[in-house]
């Protein structure tokens, strides 16, 4: 049963994903008239880089740790206008006012009339794996590339925690979520395939709000400066 609802969950966010990619690569290129929309066309799209990124990553609920990403190019669907595709990790622990909270509400339901029994379920710990598909308006002036971005996200996150560990806690905490980015970032060359990067992201998402600042390296595949 666990199973299944995990299938159906996964479902349910990966499908603005595929809704996206698919609305991507279906863009006509021409419609005889006017409009944005016709700038959109597939030709663009292809590998055109990989790289990774690290630093720190913070949230409503957990306590800031370091968080990795690896970033794909995919190429240009419009003009100026880039496809990116990612995956991150992130494993932190919940704050200490939330588990605070927590105990809380459990000595409310204890009935002990000596009054001096204790509580401490110690660290509780979210880890979430993403799944993104950006789209980045970029910004270029000679060995520098900026950019604006806004995506789409499936966010897997499994929960951990000596005092949950078997129980329904545990299973609440185990969600699948989609949820929406914005970044903002820059790009430098430093070698004709190689590219210095900064990206500063925040995410949304109904259970946790995240914010990011990564740096890393881009290597560049095809033509240089693309």
């Amino acid at each position: 049963m666990r199973e299944c609802n995990l299938r159906k969950r996964c479902l349910g966010a990966f499908w603005p994903l595929a809704v996206a990619l698919a609305g991507l690569v279906s863009a006509p290129k021409s419609a005889g008239g006017q409009g944005i929309l016709e700038q959109f066309s597939y030709e663009g799209l292809r590998l055109s880089g990989v790289g990774l990124e690290i630093g720190p990553q913070g949230s409503d609920r957990l306590v800031t740790e370091l968080s990795g990403a690896v970033r794909v190019d995919y190429g240009f669907i419009a003009p100026n206008v880039r496809v990116l595709l990612g995956a991150g990790y992130f494993r932190a622990a919940f704050e200490p006012d939330e588990i605070e909270k927590f105990e809380t509400r459990l000595r409310g339901v204890v009935n002990d009339p000596t009054g001096d029994f204790t509580i401490d379920v110690g660290e509780i710990t979210w880890t979430t794996v993403t799944a993104d598909l950006d789209l980045q308006y970029l910004f270029r002036a000679d060995r520098l590339t900026t950019y604006l971005g806004v995506g789409l996200g499936a966010h897997i996150r499994d929960g951990d925690g000596r005092a949950i560990e078997g129980t329904f806690v545990e299973d609440a905490l185990d969600t699948i979520q989609a949820g929406i980015n914005l970044s903002l970032g820059a790009a430098v060359d430093v070698l004709p395939r190689l590219q210095v990067t900064l990206d500063l992201r925040g995410v949304l998402t109904s259970e946790l709000r995240t914010a990011s600042a990564r740096g890393g390296l881009m290597f560049r595949l095809g033509v240089p400066g693309r």
